[in-house]
């Protein structure tokens, strides 16, 4: 999808560092604020698509910011929760005073990503579901769906088949995959490999026509049955 502005509030420095390091490496802007009144401050006075709101912050918390953007402010931008707290009460408040998700630290970043960006189709009103032949893809909800059949993913195979249903009919580069999944900093191992083997056994291999396809040179891509291969 286009990139968008996100607003990063996070007092942990190395976490906001890693995270907002993550989210541009995925094309997004980030902006970034460490305490509550900061936070009050760039989302007021800025426009953002998404903001990434911790719970534990200096100053007004997490949970006071979104309810001021939302009561006094009137502000209706998208607001993704981060907390290590995993209680009911504390996800309840969040979403009574208009929190959009929750997720819990620790999270895997891929999944931070994929959030952000349901929350902003839902505001900007696109696609969230994609379908391909017989696979249906939902963003928003993270599933997936083969001639009716629920396909069970990895986050990580999770992320490399969104990326080629997202840029379909197009092939996508091993480059390109590796940033969705690990930002400028890929592991060492051939890692991908693995992920697309696990792949390819889950959207694959019990349904017997392959859709995955490497395209030699260039890096791979997704096709329905009968459909011809990119140019």
């Amino acid at each position: 999808m286009a990139a968008l502005r996100v607003l990063l509030v996070e007092d942990h420095r190395e976490l906001a560092e890693t995270t907002g390091a993550f989210l541009e490496s995925c094309g997004h802007t980030v902006d970034y604020a460490a305490d509550g009144l900061g936070a009050l401050h760039l989302a007021l006075t800025g426009d953002y698509d998404v903001v990434v709101l911790d719970v534990m912050l200096p100053g007004p918390d997490g949970i006071e910011v979104c309810a001021r953007l939302r009561r006094e402010a009137k502000r209706s931008t998208p607001i993704i929760m981060l907390t290590a707290r995993d209680r009911l009460e504390d996800k309840l408040a969040g979403f009574d005073e208009g929190a959009d998700d929750y997720l819990v630290k620790p999270f895997d970043l891929p999944e931070l990503v994929a959030r952000v960006e349901a929350l902003a189709r839902r505001r900007q009103g696109l696609a969230a579901r994609f379908e391909i032949g017989d696979l249906v893809l939902d963003a928003d909800t993270l599933q997936v769906t083969r001639a009716g059949r629920p396909v069970t993913l990895s986050r990580s195979a999770f992320t490399i088949l969104a990326v080629l249903v997202r840029e379909h009919p197009r092939v996508v580069s091993r480059r390109q995959i590796e940033r969705e999944l690990w930002g400028e900093d890929p592991p060492d191992s051939d890692a991908l490999r693995s992920h697309l083997y696990n792949l390819r056994r889950a959207v694959d291999k019990p349904f017997g026509a392959p859709m995955i396809h490497t395209v030699t040179g260039s890096g791979y891509c997704i096709r329905a049955s009968g459909e011809a291969a990119p140019d």
